[in-house]
């Protein structure tokens, strides 16, 4: 090889190797530059109670609402809990109920939260247009007290019809309404204890929230007979818009985005319904029992007397008529051209 071409070999490698290194110590000097002049972190103040979620007004306050954020000095106000103050505690706050609707990030104030011994806080739990109505319970009509506020449930009405008729009375239980939100037991608004876990305890008496409507049903269903609970699954909320979409009761307006669209689906879903009840009587139950209302019969004294009074004002129409009495002259009995 001439050994003018291995030299340039060389030096274009020599060049390479000096011109990397130059690089190398070029970028790390420009980075520890940009690390050194990098600013101090920004002073922040305390952390404050900040929304997890988006909280609309009467939504209640459980764990998983909100949580303490770093909060900057500058923009603290003193109407927000502060982690540390003694009413900041959240366990204190679980079972509350939002007055005033709160985004997500938004920081948590006094004002707009309300607890159980506070003015309005039932007023506060309701949504608009809807009503809230105690109904007394006992154990076993309460699902043994697994029924927490929050929850959705069946309302049941047990009674006897009687019908006037002979027999035993109808024996009969019917699902009057449906899909309806406790909002207390007793006086309790949430299931957790003072150690934040879920308490199970019964109740003498369960608050709901429902339509004018509907109150007025359970006021009138609380005389005929005995009203029970049945738990709903969190899952039933699916079919009951299902149900209301094919029933046409859900219309959305046009030009709504999707997260309208879905808040509108999700307040069908849990509204309460009083329609398509359902009953089984004690004919369904077992086969010594009736399956329908005993029908009333008619009173055989009754029934004489009526014949009775008939036959006499037969005879009177007769005598008032005047006309000559049909005379019985004896029967004429013929055989071929005879007759005797």
């Amino acid at each position: 090889m001439d050994v003018k071409k291995i030299a340039l070999l060389v030096g274009a490698l020599v060049i390479a190797v000096v011109t990397a290194i130059m690089a190398k110590n070029m970028f790390a000097g420009a980075g520890a530059q940009q690390a050194n002049a990098a600013p101090a972190a920004v002073p922040v103040g305390p952390k404050v109670l900040v929304a997890k979620k988006a909280l609309p007004v009467g939504t209640i306050i459980d764990a998983d609402s909100f949580s303490y954020q770093p909060w900057p000095k500058e923009l603290m106000q003193s109407a927000y809990y502060i982690e540390g103050s003694p009413d900041a505690n959240p366990q204190g706050l679980l079972g509350t109920v939002v007055r005033y609707a709160i985004t997500a990030g938004q920081p948590v104030t006094r004002g707009s939260i309300v607890g159980p011994q506070d003015r309005g806080f039932l007023a506060a739990a309701l949504g608009a247009g809807m009503r809230a109505v105690t109904v007394p319970v006992n154990a076993s009509s309460s699902v043994a007290g697994f029924v927490f506020p929050g929850d959705h449930v069946d309302l049941m009405l047990t009674q006897q019809v009687e019908g006037g008729g002979q027999g035993p009375a109808l024996k009969v239980t019917e699902t009057i309404i449906r899909n309806v939100r406790v909002l207390a037991t007793d006086q309790r608004v949430t299931d957790k204890d003072k150690d934040g876990k879920t308490e199970v305890r019964t109740f003498s008496n369960v608050t709901f929230e429902v339509t004018p409507r509907i109150a007025e049903k359970i006021a009138v269903a609380q005389s005929l007979g005995t009203l029970s609970l049945s738990l709903r699954s969190i899952a039933d909320n699916t079919a009951e818009l299902e149900r209301a979409v094919a029933a046409g009761d859900v219309k959305v307006p046009a030009g709504t985005n999707p997260q309208q669209e879905r808040q509108m689906l999700l307040a069908v879903a849990n509204q309460p319904a009083d329609s398509n009840t359902t009953f089984s009587t004690g004919g369904d139950v077992s086969r010594f029992q009736r399956r329908t209302v005993p029908a009333k019969q008619a009173q055989p004294q009754f029934a004489d007397a009526m014949a009775g009074m008939g036959k006499a004002l037969g005879q009177a129409i007769g005598s008032a008529a005047g006309g000559p009495k049909p005379v019985n002259n004896g029967v004429r009995v013929v055989r071929g051209n005879d007759a005797n």
